[in-house]
């Protein structure tokens, strides 16, 4: 299948219109030379050592789920493990493409994945996009209120969890409403009212501010709360562009926080 092909098709499933004006989605490193793509590679981050698996595996396309390049950069040192990355991948003739957040954004994306760990319940989206049905975060409001223990418990059994970091009011109010959003979800959860918020990560002042308004926190680490859709996303890929290409996701790609 040819690049742009391949760019297209990635480009329905999650259209860049959909993304966070800050981010930087869409296809980020541009080969020299047309090449076909026959092997696909996705990943939360593309680390060196992910960049050294895609090479190894004569991989032709990464989908890295953040954006390789964020911040404008005036030049590229081999001494820097970013720079030295892209410089890599540049060299090996392997274009990079980052769906983010249009990805989180989309209608079975992201979001709508990490929904799944509430329970049963009406989803909506926190913030929608005009004109779409998309948007930033999601809202479940579930047929049967749960307890924080159950919550938890189901969190960490759908995200393949040993443990995950929890605040709460004094009181363990059964939990009827959760507010979420992959990665770091405190600027989707603004203005929002929930019993729980579930995201990756928190500010202090932010989990502080919502435990004093009576609601309790989930924080997964980031990472943790995006990498579990990879292996969805690759079966929405092998369906929209054939059994012509492979689509494998990284077996390197991990969060870097650890618990000791």
């Amino acid at each position: 299948m040819k690049l742009d092909l391949a760019i297209r098709t990635l480009e329905r499933i999650a259209p860049p219109s959909l993304a966070e004006e800050w981010d930087n989605v869409g296809l980020l490193v541009n080969p020299l030379k047309p090449r076909n793509v026959k092997k696909i590679l996705l990943t939360i981050d593309l680390t060196e050592a992910v960049a050294d698996e895609a090479i190894a595996g004569k991989v032709e396309l990464i989908v890295a789920y953040h954006p390789i390049l964020f911040t404008p950069s005036n030049r590229l040192d081999a001494q820097n493990a970013y720079d030295r990355v892209v410089m890599k991948l540049i060299q090996k003739n392997i274009a990079v493409y980052s769906p983010h957040t249009a990805l989180d954004a989309v209608i079975g994306g992201v979001n709508d994945w990490l929904a799944d760990v509430v329970g049963d319940g009406e989803i909506s989206v926190l913030h929608p996009i005009a004109e779409s049905d998309a948007g930033q975060g999601r809202l479940v409001e579930l047929k049967r209120p749960v307890k924080l223990r159950t919550l938890v418990q189901r969190v960490k059994h759908h995200l393949g969890l040993k443990t995950v970091r929890t605040a709460s009011p004094a009181a363990d109010e059964p939990i009827q409403t959760v507010a979420l959003c992959a990665g770091s979800g405190a600027s989707a959860f603004e203005g929002v009212q929930a019993d729980c918020f579930l995201t990756g990560e928190m500010s202090h002042h932010n989990v502080l501010a919502a435990t004093q308004k009576g609601s309790l926190v989930i924080l997964c680490e980031h990472t943790n709360t995006e990498r579990g859709y990879l292996p969805v996303f690759a079966k929405i890929l092998r369906k929209a562009l054939g059994n012509g290409v492979d689509i494998a996701v990284s077996e390197i790609d991990s969060d870097p926080i650890k618990f000791n």
